[in-house]
């Protein structure tokens, strides 16, 4: 493993780390300062986590692109493929591990700021259609904002983007968005109102693949040449991400 893909790897841990513990803190905060009224929990809940992840994309962005979800990295290197940019196979198994282990850490270290156990499993249960199509259209949305931001050139507002999306689809979708496998799987550790009964993850999971299905498919169709913009998502990392393997081997 290179020096750089290390670093890579940190800053998406890291990353993922501090954007769980923002969804899941300031969900814990707005129900205890706002009990018994679900909308501005809600409320407070959004607006936190959109601020966070555009915080986090500008803190991290520079260093791995700032993915912070595994989602994205496939789409990265799922388009990339044919024009040989963006992540390498290898690169994006690291990218998904280390996404998913900073999820999780992310929930226990919320749970800990507010004195609760470590990890605390989640009780609430998320299993419906209507809240899977929410995913489908959390996560498609999301693909397409980001890569259509790369494409075009504009990948340096996806601060500001990715996280007034993200802020809006809380509220436009049924699902409150979470478009986010390591996401999801971080929020089952927390028994909280950020929290996802575990028995539910799968659902929203193969939801959210759905969804990095039809964003895909629509960039295609959209933006023919997506791929050649993959080294610049979610925003330009010190160096194109395929440099670490000049072979273009996978």
């Amino acid at each position: 493993m290179t020096v750089t893909l290390r670093r890579r790897l940190l800053a998406e841990f890291t990353g993922t780390a501090l954007l769980v513990t923002a969804v899941v803190g300031s969900g814990i905060m707005a129900a205890t300062l706002s009990p018994g009224d679900v909308g501005l929990q809600l409320l407070a809940n959004s607006v936190a986590t959109a601020f966070a992840l555009g915080a986090l994309i500008l803190i991290f962005g520079p260093v791995s692109g700032a993915h912070l979800n595994p989602v994205v990295s496939a789409a990265d290197w799922l388009l990339g493929r044919r024009a040989g940019t963006g992540l390498t196979l290898r690169d994006l198994g690291g990218y998904v591990a280390a996404q998913v282990l900073g999820a999780v850490a992310g929930s226990a270290l919320a749970n800990l700021m507010f004195d609760l156990p470590a990890v605390d499993l989640s009780r609430t249960d998320r299993s419906a259609g209507h809240l899977w199509l929410g995913e489908v259209v959390a996560t498609t949305g999301l693909i397409l904002l980001v890569f259509a931001l790369a494409r075009s050139g504009r990948a340096l507002v996806a601060p500001a983007a990715v996280g007034a999306y993200i802020g809006a689809a809380y509220w436009f979708t049924s699902s409150t968005s979470f478009a986010n496998p390591a996401v999801t799987i971080g929020r089952a550790f927390t028994d909280t109102f950020a929290g996802i009964a575990p028995g539910s993850v799968p659902g929203f999971v193969l939801a959210q693949l759905v969804g990095l299905a039809a964003g895909a498919s629509l960039l295609a169709a959209l933006y023919p040449d997506a791929g050649e913009a993959a080294d610049q998502v979610v925003v330009p990392a010190d160096r194109p991400h395929h440099l670490d393997n000049p072979e273009g081997t996978s």
